[in-house]
């Protein structure tokens, strides 16, 4: 019997109606549409709009659709993981309104928090629970409202992020698919370049916080983008050597949608051309720990069982890392 491993059985993601262009940010700040796709790829991205829509407003209509196509019984659910930056609140976890929104009710869940690389953060540790033969469906959930904290008088940022949520569910396998590796990183040095400087406990939120305007993203752009470059092309390019991957053996590269051009060097790397690569930055903007899912529900229909993905990420903190994953299943047509 071959080793049981943690595979992607379904997934689904959803978006917001409401379509930020890059016309409208002309009106916004000092930008345009050249500017922006020539520097991030990014046409427009969807916002969240309303009193009271924290991320798990879009993260349930994206779960209720995943447990209903993999005809999965909300209860019978072990396990809910959601990777987020933009938590509804500091608690309860957005992992724990959702479920319960969902009717997961005998699903423990929890919040995980590795910046834009969350997601692949979140399915490595899904993966360490079913193979460990505890639990044998768990919900993973990539979702940000990146709109919440972005400053739309900074160019620098406002021109990047979008607002959605993905969702995959992960069950045992033992046909040799699933996820067969994972390399992930941290450097905490990269603080610097890429964070929030306030809202948490070392800066709670005061009048002095809030007129400063330090509860956006701040980001050092040419410091961030250097070293994403680097690191996602690297630990893209050592999980594949390290598993005796070629380019011709990879059927998608499944990126972090971040910027056009860490996404192209990241390919370059690997050797592979453009339609083996997921990308969707154009549509979605940067959207955090949703994009990685947000690509996989898009390409769904055209992937194959046993597909080799090479899944990589990088995000603030710095965090970043590449998963080699064997598709697991058919797709209806």
């Amino acid at each position: 019997m071959m080793k049981t491993r943690a595979a992607i059985t379904g997934v689904n993601s959803w978006v917001p109606e409401y379509k930020l262009t890059n016309a409208e940010l002309e009106t916004m700040v000092d930008t345009n549409d050249e500017w922006i796709q020539s520097r991030t790829g990014v046409q427009e991205r969807r916002i969240l709009k309303g009193e009271d829509m924290g991320t798990s407003k879009m993260a349930i209509p994206a779960v209720k659709g995943l447990l209903e196509k993999t005809n999965t019984t909300p209860e019978d659910v072990d396990l809910v993981i959601c990777a987020t930056v933009t938590a509804d609140m500091q608690f309860p976890a957005t992992a724990n309104i959702i479920s319960d929104q969902c009717g997961m009710v005998n699903a423990f869940s929890f919040d995980l928090n590795a910046a834009c690389s969350g997601f692949i953060y979140a399915l490595t540790t899904a993966a360490m629970y079913i193979e460990s033969g505890r639990y044998k469906k768990v919900v993973v959930i990539g979702a940000d409202k990146m709109s919440s904290i972005i400053d739309y008088t900074d160019r620098a940022t406002c021109i990047i992020f979008g607002d959605a949520a993905g969702a995959v569910l992960m069950e045992p396998s033992t046909d040799g698919n699933g996820l067969i590796d994972h390399q992930l990183h941290t450097d905490g040095s990269g603080v610097v370049h890429l964070h929030q400087k306030a809202g948490g406990s070392a800066r709670p939120a005061t009048h002095e916080t809030v007129d400063a305007r330090e509860h956006y993203v701040y980001q050092e752009g040419a410091a961030v983008f250097k070293f994403a470059v680097t690191k996602m092309a690297d630990v893209s390019e050592e999980i594949m050597q390290r598993n005796g991957l070629t380019a011709d053996d990879i059927a998608y590269l499944v990126p972090h949608q971040a910027n056009k051009r860490i996404i192209d060097a990241t390919a370059s790397r690997i050797g592979l051309d453009e339609e083996k690569v997921m990308l969707n930055i154009m549509k979605y903007g940067n959207t955090t720990n949703g994009t990685i899912p947000l690509c996989l529900h898009e390409w769904e229909s055209k992937l194959k069982k046993g597909d080799n993905l090479i899944i990589s990420a990088f995000g603030g903190g710095f965090t970043w890392g590449a998963l080699y994953l064997k598709w697991a299943y058919e797709t209806p047509k």
